[in-house]
């Protein structure tokens, strides 16, 4: 088989992957929709509008021709934003192999559906969803792209699938562990963007410390909760996808989700702060999901529910911020119905 890789498509996260891969791989490619993108790449081996001032190495190759793209390799890795994934993936189809392993890395949910990306990617391809991996855990593009340590997990019903990803990644800069629970792994990469939307909000009102920190703790509790009730394992939330990708997400100049919820708490309408970033910021759309399907399940989630407010309803967010501190009193630690618990251990 080639050791040939290919990545879709050339944002900051899929051009740090590819970066990572190229270390481990002679040929990675990289697909985009851009003509000029992809000849900047190739050309000056820079991708300026997402990661400026970074020279990425010369063996990763970018492609306008999906074809070209996916021609022979051992692997695909799926790094297109939520809103984009099922039409990127259609794309793919006509060039999908059964036996190339299938790796996605976007963190949210597709809003019209509320599916999970490897529901959309399985659907598409006309796969079984156990057999795509996912990736997700505390890994910013623009560390990851200059070799700063960073530890993630991949995830995958499918054993062999997920140690084959594992292998793919591994370097000495890029440390992978596996885990089964691809559920609680692609939940807990979606729903704490919205909890770092949320962080950024506190700081943008001046609210220090201890209120990110506790925005942080009930955060991963919601999430927690939500996931657990969808049939997720609960100590996932304690790991790299749930806890550690949070915490990075929520105090992190680099998170697009942080900054948004920065420039909303500091008084910027929406439509501008959206216009401001550029890119794609998953955590809005995550959290439109994730209210419908708090509300579905009849699990409570007070966070998402008064940012939703904030980015839908016109509540400001201070006044999210008094209506999460007037609620009712609460024990600290929920506890889990033996009903969720026996599903999740059979």
């Amino acid at each position: 088989m080639s050791d040939k890789v290919a990545v879709l498509v050339a944002g900051s996260w899929g051009t740090a992957l590819a970066s990572v891969l190229s270390a481990n791989h002679p040929e990675v490619y990289l697909w985009t929709r851009n003509a000029a993108q992809s000849e900047e790449i190739n050309t000056r081996h820079t991708n300026e509008r997402y990661l400026p001032g970074v020279v990425l190495p010369a063996n990763i190759i970018a492609t306008t021709d999906m074809a070209e793209a996916v021609e022979g390799v051992k692997a695909v890795v799926i790094v297109a934003p939520s809103s984009g994934m099922r039409q990127v993936v259609r794309s793919l189809k006509a060039h999908w192999k059964e036996d190339t392993l299938c790796v996605h890395a976007t963190k949210g949910f597709e809003t019209e559906t509320m599916k999970r990306m490897s529901t959309v990617i399985s659907e598409e391809l006309g796969c079984e969803e156990g057999r795509i991996v996912v990736l997700s855990g505390p890994s910013h593009a623009e560390e990851v792209v200059r070799h700063c340590p960073t530890t993630v997990v991949v995830a995958s019903l499918d054993e062999q699938a997920a140690a084959r990803a594992q292998d793919l990644f591994m370097n000495n800069d890029f440390r992978v562990y596996t885990n089964r629970d691809m559920l609680g792994v692609e939940l807990a990469g979606a729903l704490k963007n919205i909890i770092a939307l949320g962080a950024g909000m506190s700081d943008g009102l001046g609210y220090g410390d201890n209120a990110k920190a506790a925005l942080i703790t009930r955060g991963i509790a919601e999430i927690s909760r939500v996931g657990v009730e969808l049939g997720a394992n609960p100590m996932t939330f304690a790991g790299l996808a749930g806890i550690g990708d949070l915490v990075v997400t929520a105090t992190s100049k680099h998170s697009r989700n942080w900054r948004a919820g920065s420039l909303l708490g500091q008084g910027k309408p929406l439509d501008e702060v959206l216009e401001s970033m550029g890119m794609v910021v998953e955590g809005i759309r995550t959290t439109q999901a994730a209210y419908s399907i708090s509300a579905n399940l009849g699990v409570q989630m007070p966070i998402t529910d008064q940012i939703y407010h904030v980015l839908f309803l016109g509540r400001s967010p201070r006044e999210a911020v008094e209506a999460l501190m007037g609620r009712d009193p609460k024990a600290e630690l929920e506890s889990i119905s033996q009903e969720t618990w026996e599903q999740w251990h059979t």
